[in-house]
């Protein structure tokens, strides 16, 4: 440790710190536009310059190292005039548009004018113009004659994103920050640049010229897209969502949001917002009040459970739901005498139900501090962006990363060791890696294990993982794709003994906001069959949408369709050619709730605005319909009530609860023959809400689901180009699709998009396909 003092107060700081980093803790304030605390230094603003004794100039307070005893000042008369003088370089050529700019009211460069800016400019010659680029449908670049040449939109994109799409070009007052040639902002973390940018250079081009700052409410909520549980600032005027950004929680999302998080507010107002209730009466719809539905919906599943009994009744939710929803829903479903309850819609092996509790295994914190990673089956980047974004910054700091996966997508980070391979092989090649483990440990290998010859790729996967030891600790972890694959429990008993005998962390990347809290609270089956089936008469959904959230959508909707009665539980008009009833219920920003996020963190939050017209909370309406059912113990007050009941009355660290590891034998699949399917969800059709964010459809990774990809293999033998139509066919379902070529596909995968319109027909997620010229 180092003291130096700052402004007359001393403080202690670890040696190699710089002096921004001392007076922040002291809680001095040193004015600043380059500097931030997550990006490198780049010291090119020079808005920090501060006096320090004995050096014949002022120095950068974010460039410049502490030294034992130094003493800084950084409002003395030498240092507020050197401040004073960069604010006077800047402005000169900056526009005085403060009124029109979007940024004004919470721009750092306004800001800091007041304190360090002149009255009148002494500059008079003809101000520079930036020429607008455009960079795609979230970021506006229309105002770059703002830029002040901060760079920390670079850095950002060097960083953080793991991708340079911004740079700069030429030199002096002809700088300018562009794209390159031709080509859009498309990263996963993108908006993170408009949150960075000091001044309106950069804003969102979704909340452009909508409100400005002064005119909104600030309240905290929690993101209900991914498993990581990001901490939201959610922006309201007039009831109305304008505007997402980050919360800084250093444990969880740090600074950051993904563009998930941030713009897919834009689906919570649109024209299909379901505000009233609606029963279907002789084939038409209409508009009736709460009382008639929930009377209609008690009455007809009485009927059915005594027409059909009570496993004839099922409920089916998105995971995206809250605790509150979810564990009020298992409770009208088992109070009728059921226990069909389901929330992990796209998988497909229900073996381990009961047995396992899917969770990181470990802190997000402990996750980022990991030297050995073995992710198994997971779209990384898209999956799970800041989780990923954690990782690369691990790895700049050596941590070795092996992948295996069916994709060979390009991650924005080192990788030490891959395997790409089609699914029905990835027990094969565990196995592999769990023989090799054995030989260098001199123990048995799991029982049922046949033999198998070691390649080079396992043995080095094996060798990686078996350098983890105290210092140096690592985790095996399965994706959303190994989850969702039909063998899954396979996967998992020997996913779970390579971490158990390589003494490594073993998880889940969870897939949703509350995947982890579906499980604590039961809102899964008690046994391993499939909830949904022929048998079921009367359906609860809730959240889900049968064409874009199940695992095979012909399936859910050929059992929607057969049911006697189905009543559908969602903020929007959806279902109406299977549902009998639709009750509109609140999005997370109208309700309060709680998410369960990877690590078994419990985060509640309230809602942000009123419920849109007659929407009311989900939980509301099943304590009411748990009423009408004469079912026990609905008599909550509150949400938190609720909440205490199923998760203990403040808790939120649920880790002691989870358990990922079971007892299970160990089995190897024979690969498969032919062509098999591989889906990716998008990354920006995973819930209700991301599907109907405008803006965010508009984005390349968006429009990369209306393509299937194929092999370098496969374009041979159809003797088909890039752009072409294909016929894929699954059992008797078959779509034609325009075909891209993506050459690092292993010849026998097929990548098709699951959770879109555009391939809802086909079939199951995972398993054979054919493909053929249309």
């Amino acid at each position: 440790m180092v003291e130096i003092e700052i402004d007359g107060k001393k403080v202690e700081v670890p040696a190699g710190s710089m002096v921004m980093e001392a007076a922040n803790k002291l809680g001095t304030y040193i004015p600043h536009f380059c500097y931030h605390k997550k990006l490198s230094i780049a010291a090119n603003c020079r808005m920090c310059l501060v006096e320090v004794e004995k050096a014949p100039k002022p120095l950068p307070a974010c460039a410049t190292p502490v030294t034992q005893g130094m003493i800084v000042r950084s409002n003395s008369d030498k240092a507020t005039k050197a401040q004073k003088d960069v604010m006077e370089f800047l402005l000169i050529n900056h526009p005085l548009d403060c009124p029109i700019c979007d940024q004004g009211g919470e721009c750092q460069l306004q800001d800091l004018a007041v304190g360090y800016g002149k009255t009148k400019s002494r500059y008079q010659e003809e101000k520079r113009v930036v020429f607008h680029k455009n960079v795609g449908p979230l970021i506006s670049m229309e105002e770059m004659s703002r830029c002040i040449h901060c760079t920390r939109c670079v850095r950002f994109g060097q960083e953080i994103a793991g991708v340079m799409e911004l740079g700069m070009l030429n030199r002096g007052e002809h700088s300018e920050i562009t794209s390159f040639v031709g080509k859009t902002v498309d990263s996963e973390l993108s908006g993170n640049m408009i949150d960075l940018c000091p001044v309106g250079a950069l804003t969102s081009k979704p909340f452009r010229y909508s409100a400005r700052t002064w005119e909104l409410s600030r309240r905290k909520s929690v993101s209900a897209h991914d498993g990581l549980g990001s901490n939201l600032i959610v922006q309201v005027k007039n009831n109305k969502v304008m505007r997402v950004v980050p919360l800084e929680n250093d444990a969880i999302n740090e600074c950051w949001i993904s563009d998930k998080d941030r713009f897919a507010y834009e689906g919570l107002n649109t024209e299909d917002r379901l505000t009233k209730p609606m029963l279907k009466q002789g084939g038409q719809w209409q508009e009736v009040d709460w009382q008639t539905a929930l009377e209609y919906v008690a009455h007809g599943l009485k009927n059915v459970r005594h027409e059909h009994g009570a496993n004839s009744i099922a409920a089916v939710a998105t995971a995206n739901s809250t605790v509150e929803e979810l564990s009020l829903l298992a409770k009208v479903v088992r109070g009728m005498g059921s226990s069909h309850i389901e929330t992990r819609l796209r998988q497909s092996d229900f073996s381990l139900t009961g047995k396992v509790t899917p969770w990181l295994g470990m802190s997000i914190a402990d996750f980022a501090q990991l030297k050995q990673v073995f992710v198994i089956g997971s779209f990384l980047r898209k999956d799970h962006p800041l989780l990923a974004a954690r990782l690369r910054q691990a790895i700049k700091s050596g941590t070795k990363l092996s992948v295996l996966n069916a994709t060979d997508d390009e991650l924005l980070m080192k990788v030490s060791n891959k395997a790409v391979l089609a699914p029905s092989a990835w027990t094969a090649f565990l196995a592999e890696i769990a023989t090799a483990i054995a030989a260098a440990k001199q123990i048995a290998k799991p029982a049922g294990l046949p033999e198998v010859s070691v390649s080079d790729a396992a043995q080095a996967i094996a060798n990686s993982l078996l350098s983890a030891n105290e210092d140096n600790k690592g985790g095996v972890f399965l994706g959303n794709t190994a989850a969702q694959l039909p063998n899954a429990s396979e996967i998992h008993a020997l996913a779970q003994w390579i971490a158990q005998h390589a003494n490594l962390g073993f998880g889940y990347l969870t897939e949703a906001a509350n995947t982890v809290g579906a499980h604590l609270v039961g809102a899964v089956p008690s046994d391993a069959s499939a909830v949904l089936s022929a048998d079921r008469k009367a359906v609860l959904v809730l959240n889900a949408e049968a064409n874009h959230d199940f695992a095979d959508a012909n399936q859910a909707n050929a059992v929607l369709a057969q049911a006697d009665m189905v009543v559908v539980m969602s903020p929007y008009k959806q279902g109406m050619e299977y549902a009998d009833v639709l009750l509109p219920v609140s999005p997370f920003t109208e309700t309060a709730g709680t998410f369960v996020n990877c690590e078994g963190r419990a985060q509640s939050f309230h809602g942000v605005v009123k419920p849109l017209g007659d929407t009311r909370p989900a939980w509301k309406v099943l304590r009411v319909l748990g009423n009408l059912l004469g079912l026990e113990k609905f008599d909550y007050e509150t949400s938190e009530a609720v909440r205490d009941e199923v998760l203990g009355q403040g808790q939120t660290d649920l880790s002691s609860k989870l358990n990922n590891k079971v007892e299970v034998a160990v089995k190897v699949s024979a690969a498969a023959a032919g062509l098999e399917r591989v889906s990716d969800v998008n990354i920006y059709a995973t819930d209700a809400i991301v599907r109907r964010s405008e803006s965010l459809q508009r984005t390349a990774d968006a429009k990369a689901a209306s393509s299937v990809y194929l092999s370098s293999a496969e374009f041979a033998r159809l003797a088909i180009n890039a752009g072409d139509f294909v016929k894929l066919t699954q059992g008797a379902a078959s779509i034609v699709m325009p075909a891209a070529l993506d050459k690092s596909l292993p010849a026998t995968v097929v990548r098709v998009a699951a959770g879109v319109l555009a391939t809802h027909q086909l079939g199951a997620m995972f398993g054979p396909i054919s493909v053929e010229r249309a």
